[in-house]
């Protein structure tokens, strides 16, 4: 096996370009809210989702039969839109077999930004299923945060730097100084994230809009899905 597969994380996306190889494996983290909903939404049985930029784009899947459409700007739902951005709205049988169309501030910017690349999703949902993936895939890997509006933010931080120790600990080997500044982000916040983050300028956003138990959801989930998905012609799919 080969033993050099690096690790690099992009504290946010508008830096991706200083990063980008499309040798690797790109990982597209937003904890809060993007890419839990995500693995949320394939662990309730959704069928495939398709990220896209702008409103005006999403608006033209509504009239589609067998479509979820959802929209979020500014952490809130959009009106208009069937659902928006938080874990618990897809957290039922009616989303089973359905095309979930899905815009939102920060993580969709991001997967487009990665298009290009052997991309997939992570969160604290899927987490174990993404460190045993990128292990069996032998490739480097590079940790993108979505952040927010261009902006470094703590929870995305952290989640790279736990997947990264995972990673380090299975033969991969750091590349940059951010991917050890994760590090150390995640073993200062490890004994209590929640808390750790109450000064945090997305928990705070969260917070002042009545959605506190999504963040307790999206860093601390109640179970674990072993769905893997994956960026695919547009679509994320289920690898």
């Amino acid at each position: 096996m080969n033993t050099s597969k690096k690790i690099s994380t992009c504290f946010v996306s508008a830096l991706f370009e200083k990063y980008s190889n499309t040798e690797s494996i790109v990982v597209v983290i937003d904890v809060l809210r993007a890419t839990s909903v995500i693995s949320i939404a394939f662990h309730y049985g959704v069928k495939e989702i398709i990220p896209v930029q702008s409103l005006e784009e999403a608006k033209n899947y509504k009239s589609k039969e067998n479509f979820i459409v959802a929209a979020e700007r500014n952490a809130m739902p959009v009106d208009g839109f069937d659902y928006g951005n938080s874990p618990f709205h897809y957290m039922n049988e009616k989303v089973q077999n359905k095309t979930l169309v899905l815009t939102t501030t920060n993580g969709t910017k991001a997967l487009e930004i990665a298009k290009n690349h052997k991309t997939i999703t992570a969160s604290f949902v899927n987490f174990d299923a993404v460190v045993d993936y990128l292990i069996l895939q032998n490739k480097d890997v590079i940790l993108l945060c979505s952040g927010w509006k261009g902006f470094f933010n703590l929870e995305d931080s952290i989640f790279a730097g736990k997947l990264a120790e995972k990673l380090m600990n299975n033969a991969f080997q750091n590349s940059n100084d951010s991917t050890l500044a994760a590090i150390e982000l995640f073993h200062s916040s490890e004994a209590d994230l929640f808390s750790f983050l109450s000064n945090s300028s997305h928990r705070k956003r969260l917070k002042s809009l009545n959605m506190e138990e999504d963040t307790k959801f999206c860093l601390n989930p109640t179970f674990q899905s072993n769905i893997i998905p994956i960026l695919k012609d547009g679509k994320l799919i289920k690898a």
